[in-house]
This record gives structure tokens, C-alpha cells and sequence, in this order.
């Protein structure tokens, strides 16, 4: 059955972040993912995943100046010394948190360069991170990410993230995929996970509703039918992962909202049992 995670940045926003693994917990979750820890101490973390019996499955590098509109560092010509030290730090709250898999946001586009010119500094870093994060036992992800949810991202496709991974040779680095994503900018998205599911370069998957990246019931991707296929690829052994649950809650930031919502969870619980 797939296994899935609590996005503890976008589920429960009515609560303080902090009180959200216990909501997560107790709606079921064994598993919750975010953007970042670091406003938080690495300990404080692990308590509340501790006290809760919650794992930690992944969360992002930091990114630069996030308010400021920056996303990721690691295509960023000039900016190497800086997304070293991010890796470094994302690593010290990988241990903390036991957390296996480190997202690095690619970064936008550079005013003035294409993206042909950013490629081998993109290369360059991915090959170091994932060189450090393998002493660690950590896989490094890259995630295609849509142009209209972050317009001018550097990677937006699975086969551009794939043949990233050609180039850097390293086997823990892996693609993030969102099928969020990948509907808006590609689509076919069952043949692309029977495509690269077998791989075993996959190491994260994401779902949301598509247009409105509410409930992954909303909207027009049908999604018990991609459980099905995600649930045939882990029977058979050609898939093992966590599928984050990447999405706004309708009901928006109201008590029990987000817990109101999971409708979509039991029926593929059941489906799947």
C-alpha cells in the first residue's frame, strides 16, 4: 500500500508548526516531510517526532534568500561557497532528525543567462552534494518544479532531472517527483511512473489536486487510479517509497480542516488494504 506523508509546511495551518506533528499523528500519518527546519533547534524537532512516532522523510537545503524571492542555490553561478554551506547544515539536521533524503531546490534562472549556461555549475554542485551526503548515508533529490507556481525555475521536467542524473553518475542522487508538477507542465503521468519508478532513481514522490493544489481528490487528476498503479509497482517490488502530501487544505487555515479533508486518504487506504 503506498505509504503517505504529512507536508507539516502546508497541512494544519491553523496551528503552530510545532503542534502540527501531534495533528499529524493522531490523522494517521507514521510519516511527515516540510520545506525547512532551520528557524527551529535540530532537538526540538526530533522531540516532536519522537513523542509523536513520527519518521522524518525529507526536507529542503536552504535556499538563499527565501523572502526575497530566491529558490535554491544549486544552479547558481557564484553562489557555491554559500550552497556548500546549506549542504553542510542540511546534513547536521539530517542526523538529528534520521531524516534519509535532502531536497536541493534548483534556483531560478539567472537574469541574463539561459539555462544552458548554468548547467555545469548545477552539475558541479550536485556532484559535491551528493559526494557528502553519501558519507552521510543521506540521498541528495532535485525536484522539476511547473513555471507557474515558480516561474523562471531552472528544472521543470522529469527527462531534463533524469539526465541530470546521467551526468552526475552519483547513485544517491535521485529525483523528487511531484506529480503536481509533472501534470501541469507534461502529463501522461501513469506511464511516466511505470517509466521511472523501476529505475530506482525515484526517491520521493508528491501529490496535490490539480489546477488548484488543494485535496488530491479535487480536481483533475485522477488519483485512485495512480494509487493503483504506485501500489502494482510496490508489489512487485519495483518501487519503495513515501508519497508527500504536498497540497493546501480547502477549507484553509479553520480548526479541523485539514483533518476534514482526508476523505481521499481512507478510501485509498481501503482500496489498497
Amino acid at each position: 500500500m503506498p505509504r503517505f506523508a504529512a507536508n507539516l509546511s502546508m497541512l494544519y495551518p491553523e496551528l503552530d508548526f510545532l503542534d502540527r506533528f501531534e495533528a499529524a499523528a493522531r490523522d494517521g500519518f507514521e510519516a511527515v516531510e516540510f520545506l525547512f527546519p532551520y528557524a527551529y533547534p535540530a532537538h526540538e524537532l526530533a522531540a516532536r517526532l519522537q513523542a509523536n512516532g513520527l519518521r522524518q522523510v525529507l526536507f529542503n537545503l536552504p535556499p538563499g534568500q527565501w523572502d526575497d524571492g530566491e529558490r535554491g542555490l544549486t544552479a547558481l553561478p557564484g553562489r557555491e561557497a554559500e550552497f556548500r554551506e546549506a549542504v553542510q547544515l542540511a546534513l547536521r539536521y539530517a542526523d538529528a532528525l534520521d531524516c534519509p533524503r535532502l531536497h536541493a531546490m534548483a534556483g531560478l534562472v539567472a537574469p541574463g543567462l539561459r539555462r544552458e549556461d548554468m548547467q555545469a555549475t548545477y552539475l558541479d554542485n550536485l556532484r559535491w552534494a551528493a559526494e557528502q551526503a553519501a558519507r552521510a548515508g543521506r540521498d541528495i533529490l532535485i525536484e522539476p518544479i511547473n513555471p507557474r507556481d515558480i516561474p523562471g525555475f531552472f528544472l521543470n521536467r522529469q527527462d531534463h532531472a533524469h539526465q541530470v542524473l546521467d551526468a552526475v553518475g552519483a547513485p544517491n542522487l535521485k529525483v523528487q517527483m511531484d506529480l503536481y508538477h509533472c501534470q501541469i507542465v507534461e502529463g501522461d503521468v501513469a506511464t511516466k511512473l511505470r517509466r521511472y519508478l523501476p529505475t530506482g532513481r525515484v526517491g520521493h514522490l508528491q501529490i496535490a489536486g490539480v489546477p488548484q493544489r488543494h485535496e488530491p481528490d479535487l480536481g483533475e487528476l485522477n488519483h485512485p487510479y495512480l494509487f493503483g498503479v504506485i501500489d502494482e509497482l510496490m508489489a512487485t517490488g519495483q518501487w519503495d517509497g513515501w508519497i508527500g502530501c504536498e497540497y493546501r487544505p480547502s477549507r484553509g487555515a479553520v480548526p479541523g480542516g485539514t483533518s476534514a479533508g482526508l476523505g481521499w486518504l481512507r478510501a485509498a487506504q481501503a482500496a489498497t488494504a
